[in-house]
């Protein structure tokens, strides 16, 4: 039985009627409704400290996502959530940092009787800040990421709202996941329009040097692709100003279907 189906079974939506089947449509809204990830995380990270919360027990959230070439992204649920990841991150370890490098669930019962990370836990009791709930989420090797959820008093998270979060964590990768995929396609077609710009402005400069020069491609390109090595300036560049030279304007469309 999975964690979820486990969660399941005891029934998380008596914890919060948000935690039952609707939640993954809710999240998938977010990321359709979304500009980008760093966008949809902001909404992740307060929608779980909202459904995790009590009248007797604030909860604030952090989520941190660490993809493949496009670097860390992260995001919090308010400022004192920023701040207790930032510390972490100084520090270089914790439950949270914890939780990602295993791709485990890492719960702090009481900070005050917590022994590992000991400057740690010193830091985030300054903070007000009783028990931790780190857990990973799987992203299916796409990227990363980690929830971090900060209790203000201690032993904030018995076992039933442990499940529960890890059902939400499983919701919420599902959803990660199709906001990583949009970026990658919107990355992607970001690198394609860039190529295909700049090949414009080549292919404009190579047809002006060889007007000028009355020769042909090859020979036009050599002497563009020799002035940039000269002058230790991009072949992009080098293009572009021989095209604002004759026509004045720095910017060339790419005559092509987005």
């Amino acid at each position: 039985m999975s964690k979820h189906q486990q969660a399941q079974a005891l029934d998380i939506t008596a914890i919060d009627p948000g935690l039952g089947p609707d939640l993954g449509c809710t999240l998938q809204d977010m990321v359709l409704d979304s500009p980008d990830v760093g966008d949809f995380l902001c909404h992740f990270s307060s929608l779980a400290a909202s459904r995790f919360s009590t009248d007797t027990k604030t909860v604030m959230c952090g989520v941190t996502v660490v993809r493949r070439k496009r670097g860390v992204v992260a995001a919090s649920s308010d400022e004192r959530a920023r701040r207790l990841d930032t510390l972490q991150n100084s520090f270089g370890d914790g439950p949270c940092l914890t939780a990602l490098r295993d791709r485990s669930v890492v719960y702090v019962a009481d900070t005050t009787a917590e022994s590992r990370w000991p400057q740690y836990m010193k830091a985030v009791r300054k903070e007000g800040i009783g028990s931790i709930l780190a857990v990973a989420l799987e992203l299916a090797g796409e990227a990363e990421a980690v929830m971090n959820l900060y209790c203000v008093p201690a032993a904030g998270f018995g076992e039933p709202r442990i499940l529960a979060a890890e059902a939400f964590a499983e919701h919420g990768a599902v959803s990660l996941r199709l906001a990583l995929r949009i970026a990658h396609l919107k990355h992607t077609r970001d690198d394609l329009t860039s190529a295909m710009q700049s090949r414009t402005v080549i292919d404009n400069a190579v047809g002006i040097v060889m007007a000028q020069n009355r020769c042909g491609r090859e020979a036009a390109f050599r002497i563009i692709a020799d002035s940039s090595s000269h002058r230790n300036i991009k072949l992009h560049d080098v293009a572009a100003s021989i095209v604002a030279s004759v026509a004045g304007e720095r910017q060339v469309t790419a005559h092509f279907e987005e």
